[in-house]
């Protein structure tokens, strides 16, 4: 099911028919959050460069000025949605179990996946809600164990909110316990920008 809602690009329809198959689950509310301070260019992850060369339309967006979500009443509502119908989707499993590779990046065609690839499936379903792509930002982060990790923020009106699939609640960026290391640019998802020092952030980990 997965593999037909990503090939056909139908990820809105499907939401909705999941909402209606669960029920409408309990909304999180959003208090206002602040924005992370973004440096300098930095080195785009070689599994983001990997997925764009199996996914070149999904890489392909003109560069474009950043735009903040708008976080109505309504976002909100599909974004608790989109983050809790994937993390119970999901199977997490990790890339080497998974193929037999220390990191690849990829949509969950199959119903497994890990960090990235949840967040990659949110970002991608988002989008085709009509999100824009530049407040959706596939972030790496370091957790309480000096492990990488990867997220997505989402970069709104009321400040930065993170969806991880560790956790159903979308939560303020300073509120994750996490190190935030890098992300995508909202101009260009192609390039990469620094949230604190150079540090390295290896995405094999299991999580």
């Amino acid at each position: 099911m997965i593999g037909r809602l990503i090939r056909a690009g139908s990820a809105a329809s499907l939401i909705i028919g999941a909402w209606i198959a669960w029920g409408q689950p309990t909304i999180a509310g959003a208090v206002d959050a602040s924005y992370a301070a973004v440096g300098e260019e930095t080195s785009v992850p070689y599994g983001w460069v990997d997925f764009c060369k199996r996914y070149e339309s999904e890489c392909g967006d003109p560069r474009a000025a950043a735009v903040d979500i708008n976080l109505s009443a309504k976002a909100l509502h599909d974004v608790n949605h989109v983050n809790h119908w994937v993390n119970t989707h999901i199977q997490p499993i990790s890339d080497m179990d998974h193929w037999g590779v220390i990191d690849r990046w990829d949509y969950p065609l199959d119903g497994r996946g890990d960090c990235e690839d949840y967040a990659l499936l949110k970002r991608k379903m988002l989008i085709d809600l009509g999100f824009p792509r530049q407040g959706l930002l596939i972030t790496v982060v370091k957790d309480e164990n000096q492990e990488g990790h990867a997220v997505l923020t989402l970069k709104t009106s009321k400040g930065e909110f993170v969806l991880d699939n560790l956790n159903d609640e979308m939560k303020p960026w300073t509120t994750t316990g996490y190190r935030f290391v890098k992300r995508q640019s909202q101009e260009d998802p192609n390039i990469w920008v620094m949230l604190g020092p150079p540090v390295e952030a290896p995405l094999y980990t299991a999580r």
